[in-house]
């Protein structure tokens, strides 16, 4: 973790409005049970909770949990659910939420309680790396307490397929994608698999990323990006070549079957967070029980070698929690080492913390927790996954994508991303 962060990751939590009566964080409160709200209800995922959960439960034996997961990748249908409970008043003990612009709209609206007292009490600071502090901050103060680092921009794909294909090995760059999706196509299988409508989000920050590099995606999410420029409209380009070597009849699927489509032999390419490594290797029922270099290998998604497009899982601590006690166990049992070293290996991410025992990351997860401390790496935040969008903002985007996907007119897109990009960037 490196000072480089600062002068984009600082994007994701400013601004100027001034947070008034968020209240303190310290101890109180009913500890008899916990509600903790999340989306993890999918292979891999809902793994890496169970077993936070079992050591939870261990450690606080008195406290009855409930887990109230709502299904859907990435949150769209939980953060639905979750805004409506919050604005009746009716918040979980604690819920996921992602490091960056995304917590912003739950402190403007003094949801949830920063917790400065509660990382003093435990110890915290010295645990995070400053920089990821930073991005869960907002005016001095802290508001949540990560759990992982996930990698948005990874590749997945089928080394049999390629092969089959002709294609020598994973492609560099976006036009050497779109050149490698054109030969899958004529080989007979499908190019590249997608899920439902977000997964094509997902792609387009990746192609955003590896079409115009680190610097300039990075300088897209700040005030005043240039969205209107031939650089955006050449990635927006290249994503509409790249979407036509998709299937249609995928995208009334998740992010998991579009995965499983790489690793049962009929796709040949996945672009997805690193998530979908805990799914292909984790044992059934939840897991496919792949192996790595087999049925799969990874790379970084093409043109994106050398930068890590980040982005964390962390809980709250909502403004009136009904069992507040509970609440804080909870956001303890997160924080903790042993907690990390549970949930990740099975999530498919890595620790958020700086003292991980490394011993226990094999495979994929060794690469990622090696990449994310190599020096010189460049580090890029999700827009998708709350780092440099709000909620507003997400969903304009999702709303253009979506138009996009109905009428393939890139003037259109482009038109509707500036105009985003200037009601939201702060």
């Amino acid at each position: 973790m490196r000072g480089r962060w600062k002068a984009v990751a600082a994007v994701a939590l400013s601004g100027a409005l001034v947070i008034s009566g968020c209240g303190g964080d310290g101890g109180g409160g009913d500890a008899s049970e916990v509600e903790v709200f999340s989306w993890w209800t999918g292979p891999g995922e809902a793994d890496g909770l169970k077993a936070l959960q079992a050591d939870f439960e261990k450690k606080n034996p008195g406290i009855k949990f409930t887990n109230a997961a709502i299904a859907g990748g990435s949150g769209t249908q939980a953060q639905a659910v979750l805004a409506s409970r919050l604005q009746n008043r009716k918040p979980p003990d604690s819920f996921q939420g992602h490091a960056g612009a995304e917590l912003l709209d739950y402190i403007k609206a003094g949801q949830i309680e920063p917790l400065d007292s509660f990382y003093e009490e435990n110890n915290l600071k010295q645990a995070y790396p400053q920089q990821l502090l930073d991005q869960i901050s907002y005016q001095g103060k802290i508001y949540s307490v990560p759990v992982n680092i996930h990698r948005s921009n990874i590749l997945w794909y089928n080394p049999k397929i390629l092969d089959e294909a002709g294609v020598s090995g994973p492609p560099t760059s976006i036009p050497e994608f779109i050149d490698a999706l054109k030969k899958v196509d004529a080989a007979g299988k499908v190019p590249l698999s997608l899920g439902a409508q977000w997964t094509a989000d997902h792609l387009l920050e990746n192609v955003l990323l590896g079409s115009m590099g680190a610097d300039a995606y990075n300088a897209l999410w700040k005030p005043g990006g240039d969205w209107s420029g031939p650089a955006v409209t050449k990635a927006l380009g290249e994503f509409a070549e790249i979407m036509k070597y998709t299937t249609a009849e995928a995208a009334s699927t998740d992010w998991q079957g579009a995965a499983k489509a790489v690793v049962d032999g009929k796709a040949a390419f996945n672009i997805m967070g690193d998530w979908a490594y805990g799914y292909y290797v984790n044992p059934p029922p939840n897991g496919l029980a792949k192996k790595l270099d087999t049925d799969f290998k990874y790379a970084a998604a093409p043109g994106t070698e050398g930068v890590y497009m980040w982005l964390s899982d962390s809980f709250t601590l909502p403004k009136n929690a009904p069992h507040r006690g509970g609440a804080l166990a909870w956001l303890k049992e997160v924080g903790s080492k042993e907690g990390q070293d549970l949930f990740n290996p099975k999530k498919g991410s890595i620790p958020a913390r700086k003292d991980a025992d490394k011993a226990l990351y094999k495979g994929y997860l060794e690469y990622a927790i090696n990449e994310w401390n190599k020096p010189g790496i460049k580090l890029a935040g999700s827009f998708w996954h709350g780092v440099y969008s709000n909620k507003k903002w997400h969903t304009d985007i999702d709303q253009a994508v979506g138009l996009f996907l109905q009428n393939k007119d890139v003037t259109k897109l482009q038109q509707a991303l500036v105009q985003t990009a200037k009601a939201n960037a702060q």
